[in-house]
């Protein structure tokens, strides 16, 4: 595949096959998600799973779930108690995490004791759910083997917050992905976690600097060992939800670049709508489309590479609801 193609191509996202409409569920039926149906899926090639199904449990099908040990429970049939599924189901997970390498996230279904993330009923001898409650047998084991890979449930990414938070996780795991389809080197790494630098402001400002120092002597390390965990600490860092307080100060520090080109009007203008923006007035895209105006007008080579302006297609609309 030439370079071209690759970087034309939509990135992947696994999803649970019942949410984009395939009827797959124990009942015989469906969870259609309108938002990855039909929104996402012009943006990203959709990699659909249902994992019940793929271990052998027909289509309509006595349901399973989760008993025992919240912290490790058993995937059992509601009403044939001795029909144990917890290995197949694990073991389709760990093949699944090994096999999908070109994937740059997942969709989960919520609450399934097979592909649950979190909040799963786990049941206990006398009938009833346990707290703290579990995690489905599928996703457990696919997550343990792929810890950077942003997941998400599909009735979490009704919050815009969490939305756009995962979508831009998934933007940057392509990215990452894409470096090292273009060859890993020193300056590919150093300009890479350049772009970063006020996406990190907004999500975790202090893992910023940490990740800086842990560049800082990159000649003294073997770039194939720093690399990996450098990632791993960027996901993570930016698995934290920006804030108003913190986007507001992004957007001071990136007007900061502006100061000398623009008039006093202007400048006014501008920390006015960032005030309307902390102050919960107006979205974030009122004051990032002044500022990307501005910064039309008067280009600055370093911030037209900064992620954080445009982390994701801008018709996903995903900062208007911010």
């Amino acid at each position: 595949m030439k370079p071209s193609q690759v970087a034309s191509s939509k990135p992947k996202l696994a999803i649970s096959a019942c949410l984009l409409g395939a009827e797959v569920r124990y009942n015989g039926g469906h969870k259609e998600s309108r938002l990855c149906s039909r929104t996402l899926t012009e943006h990203f090639d959709f990699v659909p799973l249902c994992p019940e199904v793929a271990i052998g449990l027909g289509t309509p099908r006595e349901p399973i779930r989760l008993v025992g040990d919240p912290a490790a429970p058993r995937a059992v049939g509601t009403v044939q108690r001795e029909r144990d599924v917890t290995e197949p189901l694990a073991a389709y997970g760990a093949q699944m995490a090994g096999e999908l390498d070109d994937i740059c996230g997942y969709i989960f279904m919520q609450q399934s004791p097979s592909c649950g993330l979190e909040r799963v009923k786990v049941y206990q001898e006398n009938g009833r759910p346990s707290e703290p409650k579990g995690r489905g047998i599928y996703a457990e084991a696919f997550c343990a083997r792929r810890p950077d890979l942003p997941v998400e449930e599909d009735g979490r990414l009704n919050d815009p917050i969490l939305r756009e938070n995962f979508i831009t996780r998934v933007f940057a795991y392509a990215q990452w992905q894409q470096l090292l389809r273009d060859g890993l080197s020193r300056k590919a790494l150093l300009d890479f976690h350049s772009r970063y630098k006020y996406l990190l402001m907004a999500t975790h400002p202090l893992q910023y600097k940490t990740l800086g120092r842990l560049l800082g002597n990159l000649h003294q390390h073997d770039l194939q060992e720093l690399a990996p965990r450098y990632f791993s600490e960027l996901m993570a860092a930016l698995k934290k939800c920006a804030t108003r307080r913190t986007h507001s100060n992004t957007l001071q520090h990136l007007s900061g670049h502006l100061k000398q080109a623009l008039s006093s009007v202007e400048r006014q203008e501008m920390q006015q709508l960032i005030g309307q923006y902390r102050n919960g007035i107006v979205p974030l895209v009122v004051p990032l489309t002044m500022l990307k105006h501005h910064f039309r007008r008067h280009p600055d080579n370093y911030v037209a590479t900064q992620v954080y302006l445009q982390p994701h297609p801008e018709n996903l609309s995903l900062r208007n609801a911010l």
